[in-house]
């Protein structure tokens, strides 16, 4: 085992197990960085993939014993629903090799990778970034660019693997958020998931009055509707593996909607909900346009670095290597 550094570092060979958006990114965005390999299920997708000059391969049992051979980091690359068999894979192939995940929940597939490889050295990780659209042709290697990181940070994380999770992160152009796994969905309830449903709703609503209001609908509605026509099947996996926390901030959308339309109902007026949601964008505004905050002060491996790092990250500041 590596020891542990602060110094920015390339993450070593790579295997990304699917091809989608986000794997299939990753894998165009590592190539020529690290020495990188992938897997994805479909035989259309392998074969697009490798016209395109990438190394990839639709048997998996091989591709596993390969990334064991190489010591490479394997990243889980598909829908949480499809799991299962992928971590058994590893378990069974390479039991030895760290493994991470480009996932949009946390305790969801910590749980899976329990129960099927209990021994795993596993660092979780969450990209924010990505489109309404899907498979190998809407893959891009700047999709990363610019984009948060998340890095599982649990009390028991080892420093050399979250180091060398953190430089797949890094060696894309995203920037590193660490975190507990239990904060992160609740998190992305809030600010991806809920706004999913909220999407959702909208095109709903919208696309039930009539061809006139379609036909007007404009910024407002594009931009509000744009995950709506990410494909239903994603979606679902993607909401329901993180039920708990997302029946939290619905409830909360739901009791907020709810009162404004007793304001609207009773007094003609939407003041509080308008109000209070200008007011949260300009805090958006204000962090996501700012300059990024390093955390400092903290060396990976020391004691405490783990609750260090998420502390600063609450804070909203970020690792940069």
């Amino acid at each position: 085992m590596p020891a542990p550094s602060t110094s920015p570092a390339l993450p070593g060979a790579v295997c990304v197990l699917g091809l989608g958006l986000i794997g299939g990114s990753l894998l165009r965005a590592l190539a020529g960085t690290a020495p990188v390999f992938g897997w994805n299920r479909s035989e259309a997708t392998v074969e697009a993939a490798r016209a395109n000059g990438h190394d990839v391969s639709a048997d998996l049992a091989a591709t596993v014993r390969r990334a064991a051979d190489t010591d490479a980091v394997i990243v889980l690359a598909t829908p949480v629903t499809t799991l299962s068999g992928l971590v058994a894979a590893v378990a069974e192939h390479a039991p030895g090799n760290l493994l991470t995940d480009v996932v949009s929940v946390k305790e969801a597939v910590r749980r899976i990778v329990t129960a099927q490889h209990p021994a795993a050295r596993f660092v979780g990780g969450h990209p924010m970034a990505g489109t309404s659209h899907s498979g190998w042709s809407a893959t891009d290697p700047e999709l990363f660019r610019g984009a948060m990181w998340m890095v599982s940070t649990g009390d028991g994380t080892d420093a050399a693997d979250w180091l060398r999770v953190a430089s797949i992160a890094l060696a894309t152009g995203a920037t590193v958020v660490p975190a507990a796994d239990d904060a992160h969905d609740r998190a992305v309830a809030a600010i991806s998931h809920l706004p999913h449903l909220m999407a959702a709703a909208t095109a709903v609503v919208g696309a039930g009055e009539s061809g006139l209001a379609l036909r007007l609908a404009a910024g407002s509605f594009r931009d509000g509707t744009r995950v709506a026509g990410t494909a239903p099947a994603l979606q679902r996996a993607m909401l329901e593996a993180n039920d708990a926390a997302l029946l939290n901030v619905l409830s909360e959308a739901i009791d907020r909607l709810t009162d404004v339309r007793d304001d609207l109902r009773d007094r003609g007026s939407v003041e509080i909900l308008v109000g209070d949601g200008h007011r949260a964008r300009l805090a958006y505004e204000a962090i996501a346009s700012g300059p990024l905050q390093p955390i400092s002060g903290v060396t990976v491996g020391d004691h405490g670095w783990q609750e260090e790092l998420r502390r600063q990250a609450h804070a909203g500041r970020v690792w940069l290597g």
